[in-house]
Order: C-alpha cells, then sequence, then structure tokens
C-alpha cells in the first residue's frame, strides 16, 4: 500500500508536508479549487483544476494530462509528429508550490504553474518549463545568470459586443489620459489584485491603438518571469469580466494597425555584476554583453517561429510600427529588433538591459525565452560582434546602406519563419528534438488551417484564441 508519505518520482522534497500546510492555508482564506497552468506549443494556456484538498496529492502523484495537447494547434486541431499527437499515453502534472499564488480576481482559486513529468518520474521532453529551467541552469554552471521581463499588451473589449466582434471599451488619443480615466476603476482592481498576488508592477498605462493598454512588471529569473507572465494574462482577464469586460492578447485584434507585443527585457549577470553595464564596449556594455546581443541578433530570422509564432503575428510585424522587423540593433531605437536599454544614470548597474522587440503574447514564453537565451549564449560563444548601430526607422535605409549594416528584414511569413527555424541547428539542438519537430509541426499545422483567408479573417480567427 502506498500513503502520500511514498510519492512518486516526479515531485520535489518536502512538497507533499508544504501541500498539506499550504491546504489549510487556502482553507482560511477561503480558497476552494487550484489552478494547475502550463503553455502549449501553440502558446494557449492549458489548465486541469483540483480542489484545493488534493494539493497534497497533486503534489505527490501529480495530475493526469495527456501529451497530445503538445501537437494542438490553437483552435484545438492535433498534428502529429514521429512521438506526439497520438491519443495514448499520460502525464503527470506537478505543481510548483514556490509560484502558487491565491487568485484576487478569481474568489475561491489559486493558481500554480506546474512541470509536466512521465509516469516513470522523467521530465518530459516536451515540457517547455523543463526546458527554459534547463537552459537557465546550465548557464548557472558557466558562473552565468539571467533577469527577465515581459512586456503584457493587450486591448479591452466590450463584452457586449456582437459574437466575434471586437468593439473597443476605451476613447480616447493613445497614451491619453482619457483611457485612464475611463477604466480607472477597472485598472484600479487590476493594480490591487496583481499586489495582493506578489506582482511586483513597474507601469500600467494606456497604449497605442484601440482599447490597448500594457503592465510590466519587474525582471525575475527567467523561469519566474514565464510564470508571472502567465499569472498576470490571467489575472487580467479575469478583473476585465468583471468589469463586464473582455480582453484579447493576440498580436493582431483588428488586420490593420498597431497590435500587442510581448517585448522581452533580458540582462546577464556573472558573479552578482549585469554584464550591459560598467564595460569598455559601446554603451557600457562589456565583450560578453555584446556578444551575447549579437547572438540574438544573428538568429531573429529563426528565432520568430519561436516568438512570433501564429499568423496573426505577421499583421503586427510590419515596419515603422515599433515591432522590431528589421535585423537591426541601436540604443533606446525602438524601430530596432534589439534596443539596448541604458537605464538612467544612477541605476545603471541594476536596470542596462536589453529588449527584444519581435515577440508577442502568442509565444510560448518559456520557449522564447529559452530560445533568446540560448541565441545569445551562442553569441557568447562564437566571440559575436555586433555590426553597426542603426539610427532612425531602418525601413529607410537605401539597399546598400542596409546590406552594408546587415540590416535585413525579418521574415515577413510564417512559413518562412519555419524554414529559417529548421535550418537553425543552435535552437532545435537547444530545444531537443521533441520540442523543436513540435514547433515545426504546430507552425506548419497554423500556416494550414489559414491558407486562403484575407487579413481580416485571420485576424478575426485569433481575436479570442490568445
Amino acid at each position: 500500500m502506498t500513503t502520500l508519505a511514498d510519492p512518486v518520482p516526479g515531485g520535489r522534497p518536502g512538497d507533499v508536508e508544504r501541500a498539506t500546510a499550504l491546504g489549510g492555508e487556502l482553507a482560511e482564506r477561503g480558497v476552494h479549487g487550484v489552478v494547475l497552468a502550463y503553455v502549449d506549443t501553440a502558446g494557449v494556456t492549458r489548465v486541469k483544476t483540483v480542489p484545493a484538498a488534493k494539493l497534497p496529492a497533486a503534489a505527490a502523484w501529480g495530475v493526469g494530462m495527456s501529451p497530445v495537447f503538445d501537437t494542438f494547434l490553437a483552435h484545438d486541431s492535433i498534428v502529429t509528429t514521429d512521438v506526439l499527437g497520438s491519443p495514448d499515453g499520460d502525464l503527470r502534472l506537478y505543481p510548483d508550490l514556490d509560484q502558487l499564488a491565491v487568485l484576487s480576481a478569481q474568489p475561491g482559486w489559486a493558481w500554480a504553474p506546474v512541470d509536466r513529468i512521465t509516469q516513470e518520474g522523467e521530465p518530459h521532453p516536451g515540457c517547455s518549463r523543463t526546458f527554459l529551467r534547463r537552459v537557465v541552469t546550465d548557464a548557472g554552471r558557466r558562473g552565468l545568470t539571467f533577469r527577465a521581463g515581459i512586456e503584457i499588451e493587450w486591448a479591452f473589449g466590450l463584452e457586449s459586443a456582437p459574437e466575434g466582434e471586437f468593439v473597443p471599451a476605451v476613447s480616447g488619443p493613445a497614451y491619453g489620459a482619457v483611457r485612464q480615466v475611463e477604466l480607472s476603476d477597472c485598472t484600479a482592481d487590476l493594480l490591487a489584485a496583481l499586489a495582493a498576488q506578489g506582482v511586483d508592477v513597474e507601469q500600467l498605462h494606456p497604449e497605442y491603438a484601440a482599447g490597448q493598454f500594457e503592465v510590466s512588471a519587474g525582471a525575475l529569473d527567467p523561469v519566474a518571469a514565464a510564470d508571472r507572465s502567465v499569472l498576470v494574462r490571467q489575472t487580467v482577464r479575469a478583473v476585465a469580466r468583471r468589469h463586464g469586460l473582455r480582453v484579447s492578447f493576440s498580436p493582431a485584434v483588428q488586420a490593420r494597425g498597431v497590435g500587442n507585443g510581448g517585448h522581452v527585457h533580458l540582462s546577464v549577470w556573472r558573479d552578482g555584476r549585469n554584464l550591459h553595464s560598467g564595460g569598455d564596449r559601446r554603451y557600457g556594455m562589456t565583450a560578453e554583453a555584446e556578444s551575447f546581443a549579437a547572438g540574438l541578433l544573428a538568429r531573429l530570422p529563426a528565432l520568430t517561429a519561436v516568438t512570433a509564432p501564429s499568423p496573426a503575428s505577421r499583421l503586427r510585424l510590419k515596419p515603422s510600427q515599433w515591432a522590431g522587423v528589421f535585423t537591426a540593433w541601436g540604443r533606446e531605437t525602438r524601430e530596432a529588433a534589439v534596443r539596448i536599454v541604458t537605464g538612467i544614470h544612477g541605476i545603471r548597474d541594476r536596470a542596462a538591459n536589453l529588449e527584444v522587440k519581435p515577440v508577442d503574447l502568442a509565444a510560448n514564453p518559456y520557449l522564447a525565452l529559452g530560445c533568446l537565451i540560448a541565441a545569445g549564449l551562442d553569441g557568447m560563444d562564437g566571440s559575436a560582434v555586433l555590426p553597426e548601430e542603426t539610427t532612425g526607422d531602418p525601413a529607410r535605409l537605401g539597399e546598400s546602406e542596409a546590406a552594408a549594416r546587415g540590416v535585413r528584414r525579418l521574415p515577413a511569413s510564417l512559413a518562412e519563419s519555419v524554414a529559417a527555424f529548421r535550418a537553425d541547428e543552435v535552437l532545435r539542438g537547444a530545444l531537443g528534438p521533441v520540442l523543436a519537430d513540435a514547433v515545426t509541426a504546430v507552425r506548419e499545422g497554423e500556416i494550414a488551417a489559414v491558407e486562403g483567408l484575407d487579413d481580416e479573417r485571420v485576424a478575426a480567427a485569433y481575436r479570442w484564441t490568445y
């Protein structure tokens, strides 16, 4: 006879005892259920839930979930690889109790990200959270750590709008006070909910596109930053519903105009020192930080298969819309794909980082961060050199000048991104064959799903998916 004291492999030592103690605390706070969340290859957050009283059992044995979701498309069609997409098999979802949060905007519920483990107690090779942790752990053996943050942009729409349509819930100009006032009750509740959940918010403000807002949270280690991205979106959606609104995190809520981004801020550290500050290279970067940025820049065409993975992503990735669609870099240049952020004088040793702009919230944040770090590390390994800096809008460069600077347009279609990804041995090697093949299969499935659709219909097809 087995008991909770004799769990199968997969959890961490002490998790059962912690989950038992947490169960009592959750009961005292009126929590009845726990959301166990992960993000699939298509960028959709999938969940199982358990009663709060069953949290110790989930910590001991995990919760069953089919591996088939690794090859689900955004609209729940299923593609296959040589090892994924079958109805066979089972995985166990193990909650990370360190990241468990009581959901302020969903009374009666708590939330936790999960690691996906096989029934034999081994890490599932398709688990994107495990992949990111492995990349970070491997870098740690080289004395490197990272700080990461993901910007969250979304559009508020009216819940009362006709089915499938988007009607902005707020008026007024970009970054305008009118928008802040019109949704001040909702956004104040959002700030309160995030604070209650331990999310350190740096900024919350109206953005450029119709109905659009953005929240920026403080930087964390990459796994925690990806977890936080998922939690913040869960919270934004829940708060909006309580105010009679709905939200879209789709890269392109509408076919024309500016879309929703998920820009990544990333910094590399060694022995407690930020390598993006205090160095002897351009803008205070160390040689390692400059090579890290160069590695990212060089692999951006292939990276977009992971960072901008939806057919709707291509509606956002347009020149002269601050989406970063050229392989260019520059200090505080918001049209460059890689923006060097030095921070203001006095805090540069903490604040300096780089921002990667061709990233949206259709991306699985664990895959995106893991691949960005892998690309940067490859640049460090090869002592890659940044080309000449680009200022202004790269779209205005002449052909010869762009070529001299190494500035080229990122893939204009998802098919081009997939082709670049297929040819990139560094990214595929970092992911491993199971995850790499899942990325390719899911992207190709999405391409086939929208074949023949015009931009308006593509935007509509993904408007309420993410």
